[in-house]
């Protein structure tokens, strides 16, 4: 029995044609009422891909965008494959903050399925796959469309967020050594707290580590990445997470898109205490690789101790061999709203509220 692999951090969709005729089932979320009010449907939103450029929207002055995010993955195999159990973790929660989910569906080219759509302990959306049997090659295409929403006139109401034990604890790959002991050590010493302290430890891992693509593996520990000196987004999300957690700051891994980054990546949120709830807290989103505050142009996917608990695919397979996996992925905002008339217009479906 062999496992299936997982990609992180891969490159861009290409194309963004919608599905063809052939064997394949689909299943989708319980669509939120305004997507179907507005008459749009997923191919609608498909044709507008590539009409808004990220980098030209008027960020600082959003209201509100709609996202479509769109992935495929294809394993190939030397030959036939029996009793393919699959899982994929790449749907957004229904709910996160001003994150919402609109609609998703699932597409599994080549061969007949059964899927089961669950959430785990964490609230993440996990889709369960059985194929019985996979000739040579399975491609499984994923569409999700999501809306962000931002606070206006400095309104915040932030989710309230029970107290969870196992992100304060040290988990698998945020096993901390003596060198980040240290480390926090030397930042709790200056005497910041909550949001301050984890400003600082997000700089500090900004600092100390080197982002350098293909030296670090998902099973990468922050120890070791700490050690090394390198690494990519979950290396830096680990070493933060190892930190505060050694600082009394509960966090959590989070999976996601960046808009305008292509690939996958990974940020930290930390707990701190709600504003408008004594008995409560609220996650503060925390990007190390950038040392920077995780904005609109952040969409989460799932969120965990680490890495380990949100591969976005993996599973088993019955055979002699093993499979080679491809990825592509995209996330391109489709609609974007603004609080005020934008400072310069821009092409493609623009709405003023």
């Amino acid at each position: 029995m062999n496992s299936g692999n997982s990609d992180r951090d891969s490159g861009r969709l290409q194309g963004s044609d919608p599905p063809q005729a052939g064997l394949e089932r689909w299943e989708s979320a319980p669509a939120d009422s305004r997507f179907a009010e507005k008459g749009e449907t997923l191919g609608d939103l498909i044709a507008t891909l590539g009409s808004i450029d990220d980098d030209e929207i008027d960020w600082p002055n959003v209201r509100q965008t709609t996202v479509l995010i769109q992935q495929s993955f294809s394993y190939e195999y030397p030959g036939p494959i029996t009793a393919l159990r699959h899982r994929l973790m790449v749907v957004p929660p229904d709910y996160h903050d001003d994150q919402r989910l609109l609609t998703h569906k699932i597409r599994v080219s080549g061969c007949d399925i059964d899927t089961e759509r669950s959430y785990d302990t964490f609230g993440n959306v996990v889709l369960d796959l059985s194929l019985e049997h996979v000739e040579r090659e399975v491609t499984f295409t994923t569409w999700a469309v999501v809306e962000r929403e931002a606070s206006v006139d400095g309104r915040d109401t932030p989710d309230a967020i029970s107290f969870d034990q196992r992100f304060a604890d040290t988990s698998r790959l945020t096993r901390p050594d003596d060198a980040l002991r240290a480390v926090a050590d030397e930042l709790r010493s200056t005497g910041a707290e909550g949001l301050e302290l984890a400003e600082r430890i997000s700089r500090r891992v900004y600092e100390h580590l080197e982002y350098r693509w293909g030296e670090t593996a998902v099973t990468t520990t922050a120890a070791e990445a700490w050690a090394g000196g390198i690494g990519v987004c979950q290396d830096y999300a680990h070493c933060m997470l190892a930190l505060c957690r050694l600082c009394g700051l509960p966090a959590r891994y989070v999976s996601g898109h960046v808009l305008g980054d292509g690939g996958t990546h990974a940020w930290v949120e930390v707990l701190v205490q709600h504003p408008q709830d004594d008995d409560a807290l609220r996650a503060i989103p925390i990007d190390p690789t950038h040392d920077r505050r995780a904005g609109l142009r952040y969409l989460t996917v799932a969120v965990g101790r680490d890495y380990c608990d949100v591969p976005p695919t993996s599973g088993t397979f019955d055979a002699p061999y093993t499979g080679e996996l491809t990825t592509h992925r995209r996330a391109a905002v489709t609609r974007v709203e603004y609080v005020r008339p934008p400072r310069r217009r821009r092409p493609g479906p623009v709405r003023m509220a």
